[in-house]
């Protein structure tokens, strides 16, 4: 029986030997490149035709395809991450945290912003003094409720 980890070193292998990028095999089934990534790192559910798709297109078992649609179980290290890329994010939101909430609360109200009814995008975007990375996120809002 293959796990979201088999699945996931599978295609990095599969990815690796065809020389595919990620938004390659997202475009090959027809969803975000962030969601397929994120799905094929064992983060997120992919819809189960999209699955089998992804499957076919990578040439894995199809057994990979029903560990790709199944909930995952969102688990990472509590740690502070060392890959610098990685730990980057963390220090975004300890520097940018407490003012990304107040700025959400201020023009949404008492709430915060879904991480399930989600969107990103991450683009590369030339710029003269380096290129920079461009990162877009949309969630919804979710009010707190009072009761």
């Amino acid at each position: 029986m293959l796990s979201k980890k088999d699945v996931t070193e599978l295609v990095y292998q599969r990815k690796r030997q065809a020389g595919l990028s990620w938004a390659s095999i997202a475009e090959g089934i027809g969803m975000s490149e962030v969601f397929v990534t994120s799905a094929c790192l064992g983060m997120n559910a992919l819809p189960r035709d999209k699955a089998d798709l992804l499957a076919a297109h990578l040439g894995l078992p199809q057994e990979a395809a029903v560990v790709l649609a199944d909930s995952p179980t969102k688990v990472w290290d509590r740690q502070v991450p060392t890959d610098p890329c990685i730990y980057r994010f963390v220090e975004i939101v300890g520097v940018y945290g407490d003012t990304l909430k107040e700025l959400i609360q201020e023009k949404c109200g008492n709430g915060i912003m879904s991480a399930i009814d989600f969107h990103m995008e991450v683009e590369k975007v030339p710029h003269p003094k380096g290129d920079r990375v461009e990162i877009r996120m949309s969630g919804k809002y979710l009010a707190y409720n009072s009761w």
